[in-house]
């Protein structure tokens, strides 16, 4: 996505989350061993082709295990990037016949193929049509020209912009989630895409500021982002639950989610160069309905509280919504990264200040 006037925006954001970020930060350093404990998550990878300066979409391979597809934002061309686990792109693949405007999201479908969502719009909802690009996933990673099917892409109440595009692992139906300040929609396809007409897609929920989503491998988990929150969702009868807040690790511009293929925890990405992906792993509340909870590192609780207990030793209990214990590795350097955004808020507003004065 292109940034116009997203100095304001961060600046806003950085303001409204700094309390909530502190108050995470802190929680992870204070409370008992929670039930991840055996997966601390982390740092997992840097993108290191200088070609990709933009990524703003993830995907994890179904065929080739510790690879993730990605792509620029825009002005770069037709490409898709296979990344493997230690950062290095072991294959380009060239969408034959593709002119992108502006490509925002990736998802894999349940049929094996690849959707690519060229869905932004940084005149804030002027085109016309956006559009998808599917093609099947390639059986070998190697450089290749693939042919693809294009399907256009109108929604119900008029443009809009958009960076999620997110297709269904069990039904293969496709929604995407608008982006707007104070809140967006999230769009449901039709059944099945149409290659020879127009797909409208209907808004079906109401959806946070959003820079990517996915689908848990399973289909019971819906996650979307923004840049400095996600928000987790129990997807059942093809509507979103009630949402649940996710701690993310504090990036740059962070605009890319995908779920590890076991479903056991998220990987963050962020726009830059030789940009990083974090793994943040799923609380046992928070994990889809077919993976099993991992056996904690801490004892079931007893029937009468002793001096060992958190809530006996006055330390902070687990929490089920991702804040606290559920906060990912890297919840350190979001509550650095939200101080040094206040810190920029603080100087700039305090030099118009002295130029008024003045």
């Amino acid at each position: 996505m292109r940034t116009n006037g997203l100095p304001a925006v961060l600046l806003t954001a950085a303001c409204a989350t700094a309390t909530t970020a502190v108050a995470v930060g802190a929680g992870a350093t204070l409370g008992a061993p929670s039930a991840h404990a055996a997966d601390p998550g982390g740092r997992a990878f840097d993108i290191a082709d200088p070609r990709i300066t933009e990524s703003s979409g993830l995907a994890a391979s179904r065929q080739h295990p510790g690879v993730y597809w990605t792509h620029n934002d825009s002005d770069d061309g037709p490409y898709v990037y296979a990344v493997d686990s230690q950062g290095r792109t072991v294959a380009t693949v060239t969408l034959r016949g593709v002119e992108p405007r502006d490509v925002e999201a990736i998802s894999l479908g349940p049929d094996g193929r690849l959707y690519v969502g060229d869905l932004g719009d940084n005149l804030g909802g002027k085109w016309p049509e956006v559009w998808i690009y599917a093609f099947a996933e390639p059986a070998e990673l190697h450089d290749q020209a693939v042919e693809v099917t294009r399907y256009k892409v109108r929604y119900e109440d008029g443009p809009r912009d958009a960076e999620a595009l997110m297709v269904h692992p069990v039904t293969g139906r496709a929604y995407i989630a608008s982006k707007k300040q104070g809140g967006g929609g999230l769009y449901q396809g039709p059944e099945k895409l149409s290659p020879t007409g127009v797909n409208t897609f209907r808004r079906i929920a109401d959806a946070p500021w959003t820079t990517d989503g996915a689908f848990s491998p399973d289909g019971t988990r819906l996650v979307l982002r923004g840049y400095f929150s996600a928000t987790l969702y129990r997807w059942k009868d093809g509507m979103p639950g009630d949402p649940s807040p996710l701690s993310v690790p504090f990036q740059r511009q962070g605009e890319s989610v995908t779920f590890t293929p076991d479903g056991r925890a998220l990987l963050y990405g962020t726009e830059g160069k030789d940009s990083p992906v974090w793994r943040a792993p799923l609380d046992d509340a928070q994990l889809p309905d077919t993976v099993e909870p991992l056996r904690s590192a801490t004892p079931a609780p007893s029937a009468e509280p002793d001096s060992s207990s958190p809530a006996a030793s006055g330390a902070a209990a687990p929490s089920a919504s991702g804040g606290g214990q559920g906060a990912p590795a890297g919840t350190g350097d979001k509550v650095l990264g939200v101080a040094f955004l206040g810190a920029i808020a603080v100087a700039v507003f305090g030099l118009r200040r002295k130029k008024r004065e003045s």
